[in-house]
């Protein structure tokens, strides 16, 4: 996830989240019913589906909601059979763009994608013909002020992969996808809460952007994020207000 102020940007992202509270819950939803059809609805050993549920439940999803999701997927109750699905693009200025989706309709998932790109600015590209500027890992933000070398000593000894602190004071860990689980709990378990943790796709590189340019791409993206069929949007553009 991109940003000119790593904070201001989970801020932004948080913000967004809770102004549109059912609309999270769609999407968490869709996640728990995936990950627990291709893992099983059994906490314990599906790793997927445990970090699902610890959305739902940062979102104040009612746990009946979470059971009745893993309960469809796992062929207890009759539903909807979603599939996951990306998308690449360009936005504003050539920034790289992904829009992972779920669906039960990809032919109208693409076209609602692709009038979005053309509409706002941006092109859809081919499959992969941006993904190589980003890293599949796992993510964990901590808000400024929380101490530098506590997160940075739990983290690299529960196999994190680095740990960096931004401009704004705000403290970045990056671990491998399958660490994500690990490494939170070892930092949990010293006091250490994190902001976000989640599995993501980190670019490699951020293109800046300000004024009527940074404008148009958080256009594109605001309108990619409300399609009903996105789960989440990756970029590599940093924004300044």
């Amino acid at each position: 996830m991109a940003g000119h102020s790593k904070w201001a940007n989970i801020q932004h992202r948080k913000g967004r989240q809770d102004e549109k509270r059912q609309r999270v819950w769609t999407r968490v939803m869709r996640e728990i019913m995936v990950a627990a059809r291709m893992g099983g609805g059994d906490l314990g050993t599906n790793p997927r589906l445990r970090l699902a549920v610890e959305k739902a439940k940062a979102a104040n999803m009612p746990s009946e909601n979470v059971k009745y999701g893993i309960a469809k997927a796992t062929g207890s109750l009759e539903g909807v059979h979603y599939e996951e699905v990306r998308y690449e693009g360009y936005g504003i200025g050539g920034a790289a763009i992904i829009v992972d989706c779920m669906t039960d309709n990809k032919v109208r998932t693409v076209a609602e994608v692709r009038h979005a790109f053309s509409k706002h600015g941006g092109n859809m590209g081919t499959e992969g013909s941006v993904a190589f500027q980003f890293k599949h890992c796992g993510q964990l933000i901590f808000a400024p002020g929380t101490s530098e070398d506590k997160v940075m000593e739990v983290a690299l000894e529960a196999g994190a992969n680095d740990v960096i602190t931004h401009d704004d004071g705000a403290i970045e860990v990056l671990t491998p996808y399958t660490a994500l689980e690990a490494v939170k709990h070892a930092l949990e378990a010293a006091g250490l809460k994190a902001e976000l943790a989640e599995v993501t796709m980190r670019a490699d590189n951020v293109i800046e952007m300000s004024g009527d340019e940074a404008h148009k791409m958080q256009k594109l993206l605001d309108v990619l994020e409300d399609l009903d069929d996105t789960q989440e949007v990756f970029h590599n553009a940093a924004l300044s207000e």
